[in-house]
């Protein structure tokens, strides 16, 4: 039990009706999971609204409403908090109610489009190699140490989120490595942490059906930096063109990070070869198991982290140089008829971009680049056709599939891909809306060293079909259909 006056310090609340001076359980945010002596914060979301539930969950045990707006029927005996924004109220309670488990950690956010994961990954493979007990909080699984947690969200609720870390210092942990999205930032799900750093990978186009514009995107991204304290820091990516300006308003030390402009941790490519990249990191050379230029950011952005955290430099980069990057990001297999088989999460215009650029500079003479790629459904509409146009223009041949469909036809997501292709492009295409049946189109006509990339949902286990999720994993069925081309 905690005192409800105690979780309530930092939240700004507009009216009060009932009493403060009383004892509670639990928070929760879903009328479904509240029990006796709860608090029960109403979230107006995307698709619903919590003030529906209110009267549920006081009929379920809810003595405390936090509520933008007060309900028509005041039950007595129970407490009502007026906020002006209940998300971010939410988070700042979850975090005293959990008695302020990021303030006994050392917990690093990483933010950007592409590389969150790699980079969250790594730091966590890294600082465990180097001894620590660490947690992550990840798109592909949450972690405490070797215990993996299944993930369903880049970043979980304020609540599982807060709840979560408070495992984390009851498990001992030290560090703990988090991927901060956009969404998570926006909808104060991270609001009230203690971060002791932050870090920024690049942006590019993404999420535009729930951001609308770039602008608003860019500014949510920022925002994290924003609210960084003087005490931590803030590494940024300056090759980006928005690197610099993440850091502007900070208030906390900045580093920087890139492989061309000046940086406080600077990269030179030397070799880039699907063994791995032998770069310079500030003149010492390193070999890496990583493969790409994307990936010689993510070390650079690991190492700067690592150094930042007070690790020794030629520590970091022994152990770094042995460790590999996330499942589905860059993850190849090859056949026994020497076909290159590469699934990688790339669903933006950008990542795709980057993996295909990738791809070019590993062939070595007139391999074939067939790619196998979608859109999800109920996602940003605008980046369908760029992503096909991407495809085309860096691949030889394209099968144009079902990535997850969710509510919409999949064959009004293809149509959505190929409107505005140029007439080259269109002359590289075929569509395939089974995605298996993709995949196996493409193994068909590949020969001997051409390069097969199947990209979109990288890690994923299932394929969600009109509301439904079916086991479907891309390397799986990669590895399956070169076995049945074999026999």
């Amino acid at each position: 039990m905690k005192a409800l006056q105690s979780i309530l310090f930092g939240v700004a609340l507009r009216e009060v009706v009932g009493s403060t001076d009383l004892n509670v359980n639990d928070i929760q945010i879903d009328s479904r999971k509240v029990s006796s002596d709860c608090v029960f914060v109403a979230i107006k979301g995307v698709q619903v609204d919590g003030h529906t539930f209110i009267q549920t969950a006081i009929e379920k045990g809810a003595k405390v409403i936090v509520c933008e707006y007060l309900p028509e029927n005041i039950v007595d005996g129970v407490t009502y908090l007026v906020v002006e924004n209940a998300q971010e109220a939410v988070a700042i309670m979850a975090h005293q109610f959990y008695s302020e488990p990021s303030t006994k950690l050392k917990l690093v956010g990483v933010t950007g489009t592409n590389g969150k994961t790699t980079v969250a990954t790594l730091l966590f493979k890294l600082f465990s190699e180097l001894g620590y007990k660490c947690g992550l909080i990840s798109t592909v699984q949450n972690q405490i140490g070797s215990e993996i947690i299944p993930s369903t969200h880049t970043t979980p609720d304020a609540i599982q989120l807060n709840a979560l870390l408070a495992k984390m210092v009851q498990e001992n942990c030290t560090h703990v490595f988090m991927e901060c999205s956009s969404h998570a930032i926006h909808q104060h799900r991270i609001t009230g942490l203690q971060f002791v750093g932050g870090a920024f990978t690049n942006i590019t186009h993404d999420h535009l059906d729930y951001h609308q514009t770039f602008e608003a995107y860019l500014e949510v991204k920022k925002s994290f930096f924003d609210h960084l304290p003087s005490s931590a820091f803030a590494l940024s990516n300056l090759d980006d063109k928005n690197g610099a300006n993440m850091l502007l308003d900070t208030k906390a030390k900045r580093v920087t990070y890139a492989l061309h402009a000046p940086a406080n941790y600077k990269g030179k490519i030397l070799e880039n070869q699907l063994t791995g990249l032998v770069m310079l990191v500030n003149d010492v050379e390193v070999h890496c198991r990583l493969i790409g230029t994307f990936n010689a950011y993510n070390f650079l952005a690991v190492y700067g982290i690592a150094i930042q955290l007070g690790e020794n430099s030629e520590k970091v980069l022994i152990a770094l140089s042995a460790l590999t990057g996330a499942e589905g990001r860059f993850d190849y297999i090859i056949s026994s008829t020497n076909i290159i088989g590469i699934v990688d999460y790339a669903h933006t215009p950008d990542a795709l971009e980057n993996v295909l650029t990738t791809i070019a500079k590993l062939r070595k003479g007139d391999e074939e680049v067939i790619t196998v790629v979608g859109c999800g459904g109920d996602r940003d509409k605008t980046k369908r056709p760029i992503m096909a146009q991407v495809a085309c223009d860096l691949s030889t041949k394209v099968f144009l599939t079902s990535d997850n469909p969710r509510s919409e036809d999949p064959n009004d997501i293809l149509n959505d891909m190929e409107q505005g292709l140029t007439s080259a492009a269109k002359r590289k295409y075929i569509k395939i809306a089974d995605r298996k049946e993709a995949i196996k189109a493409a193994i068909g006509i590949a020969k001997a060293g051409d390069i097969i990339l199947v990209a979109g949902k990288g890690h994923e286990k299932y394929q969600e079909v009109k509301g439904v999720k079916t086991h479907f994993d891309d390397k799986e069925q990669l590895q399956n259909l070169f076995n049945e081309f074999a026999k």
